[in-house]
């Protein structure tokens, strides 16, 4: 399953695929503000270019776990993608991927995916 992550951010969303057999992730590309209609437009055709099964946001809890300022504009984020996209639309714990990214937004998306594939493989 080919499965799409995105490191959502307000100034840029880092963007990482897996391979078809969903066990690989790489870095794809960093989109600038797709909260506008021309990003959200520039990353609509990456996906479509991409044509993944599922696409994974990352979500961006609190070291308590907790739902803060971010993770609520990243759920504002989800609901507008998943209106406008077929594949379904999951949320991911992201908390330390643009850490282990060393501020790569693409990067920290593939970390994002590759903490997803494993935890979905031991699921």
């Amino acid at each position: 399953m080919k499965i799409l992550a995105l490191d959502f951010g307000s100034a840029r969303t880092g963007v990482a695929v897996s391979d078809p057999t969903g066990t690989i992730a790489r870095p794809l590309t960093t989109i600038e503000r797709v909260e506008t209609d021309q990003g959200f437009g520039k990353l609509l055709g990456v996906i479509a270019a991409e044509a993944p099964e599922l696409i994974v946001v990352g979500l961006p809890l609190t070291l308590r776990g907790e739902h803060g300022a971010q993770a609520e504009e990243t759920a504002t984020f989800v609901e507008r993608l998943r209106g406008a996209v077929d594949a379904p639309v999951e949320t991911f714990d992201e908390r330390f991927t643009s850490v282990l990214a060393d501020g790569d937004d693409a990067r920290a998306a593939a970390h994002l995916l590759t903490g997803y594939l494993t935890w979905r493989e031991r699921s």
